[in-house]
């Protein structure tokens, strides 16, 4: 499976594994998982740590670096067809980064791995709910 990891989701994975569900720890570990992060979600996590709404123990840039290293993602990239379709894309909300996520889940068809209820409600990508 191809997943993309919303940013709550990535930050839990690596600092708070505890808030997983078992149903998404399972496909974050299942050996023929993809692991897949928007840069979108790296702007996202600096942000809640330079606004000290996440718990970082360093800088906001060593910590986004250390928790890259330990996740084992590949990159998703913000395309121009990403940017479009966050445009143009029917959402409950009008969140940018939850915009660009969907629409990055979209345009490389992968499975957003998610506890937002907004994003679990559209039916025009696939999700996995925690």
């Amino acid at each position: 499976m191809r997943l993309l990891l919303d940013t709550h989701i990535w930050i839990w994975s690596v600092a708070a594994p505890e808030l997983l569900g078992r149903k998404v720890r399972d496909a974050l570990t299942a050996s023929d998982s993809e692991l897949w992060l928007s840069p979108i979600s790296v702007w996202e996590a600096m942000l809640l740590a330079e606004r000290g709404r996440v718990r970082a123990h360093s800088s906001p840039s060593e910590w986004v670096a250390e928790m890259l290293r330990l996740t084992p993602a590949r990159e998703a990239a913000l395309t121009h067809d990403v940017a479009v379709r966050s445009c143009t894309m029917r959402l409950a909300h009008r969140d940018p980064a939850d915009r660009f996520l969907a629409a990055t889940a979209m345009v490389h068809d992968l499975t957003l791995v998610t506890a937002d209820k907004r994003l679990l409600r559209s039916r025009d990508f696939a999700t996995l709910a925690n």
